[in-house]
Parts: structure tokens; sequence; C-alpha cells
């Protein structure tokens, strides 16, 4: 695995890092190559596998229940925002069968515009399969100031931050 652009990240402070899902494997992956602990929303159904539950919590996981309006999830993950703790996201919501990015849903602009975290666009590169090198790739933060101030939509945040990941999937294939 190659990882470049870890010192983007804020060493202290609210830091909400939005990555491109393709592999189960992604949210170790993230959690290893980024510098502090982060926290995952983690789809709820995972938190039925007996097996599973606990190894996603300890790996700092909470549920999120998808294709609704999950209050608790967006309240858990505002909180740790807040609490100056890391947020990885997936904005696409799930995994991308071909591999491509896909589009990003309204909850990562959600957190981006709603707190003062910074915004930091990750991109994985590559194939989980042996001999294959991965790459994990950091970009510089996102500055919201602005979108905040024009007020513009969550979906609107989150294209932002899409552009941002697929510029870095470009640069480093």
């Amino acid at each position: 695995m190659e990882v470049k652009g870890k010192e983007k990240i804020p060493q202290d402070g609210g830091v909400l890092l939005c990555a491109n899902h393709i592999h189960n494997f992604d949210p170790p992956l993230v959690g290893v190559a980024t510098p502090r602990v982060v926290h995952f929303m983690a789809k709820a159904e995972l938190f039925n596998v007996p097996v599973l539950k606990h190894i996603i919590k300890r790996i700092h996981a909470f549920p999120v229940r998808r294709g609704m309006s999950d209050k608790q999830a967006l309240k858990n993950g505002l909180n740790l925002l807040k609490e100056g703790k890391v947020l990885g996201l997936f904005p696409e919501g799930h995994r991308s069968k071909t591999g491509e990015l896909g589009e990003g849903l309204a909850g990562a602009g959600f957190f981006a515009l709603k707190t003062d975290a910074a915004v930091i666009p990750c991109a994985i590169i590559g194939k989980y399969k042996f001999r294959k090198k991965l790459k994990v790739v950091y970009g510089e933060p996102i500055d919201f100031k602005e979108l905040k101030e024009q007020k513009v939509s969550a979906k609107e945040a989150t294209d932002l931050i899409m552009e941002h990941i697929r510029r870095l999937i470009n640069e480093n294939q």
C-alpha cells in the first residue's frame, strides 16, 4: 500500500474524511492509512451479524440506516466532528460495482455545511488483488466558507467533494 498526502490531514480538530468506495476493505484500509483515529458510519445491517458487529465497533463504526433520514446517525456524526474527531464517509453511500466513481449523496455535504470541520477528499486507487499496489491519496482541505455564505444545498456541497475525489483519482492512477 502506498499512502500519499497524509500530512494534509490536520493533527487536531474535526475532520470530515470523504473517500470513494470500491471494496468492503475500504474502511479498515483508510483507518490504517490515516494518522488519526477514524470513526465511520456503517450500514445498520452490519451490526446484526454476530462476529462482524464486534469487529466494526472496534474500528470505531456506528450504524446508519440507509435509504432514509437517520437522525441519530446524523447527530452522532455532528457530535464527533464538534468534539474534534475524524468522521470517515463514503459519499456514494455504497460500494461501486464497477470501480468507477459514482454519484455522491447529500450526507457528506450536510456535514461539511453544518460544521467547521476540515473536509479532506481521499481517493482509494487500485485493486485488492495479490501483488497489486493500492494507493490511498489525501487531497488538500476543501474550503467551504464561500459555499456556506451562498447557502448552497447539501447535494451541491457533496458534488464539490466528489469532484475533488475524482481529480485525485485521475491525477494518481
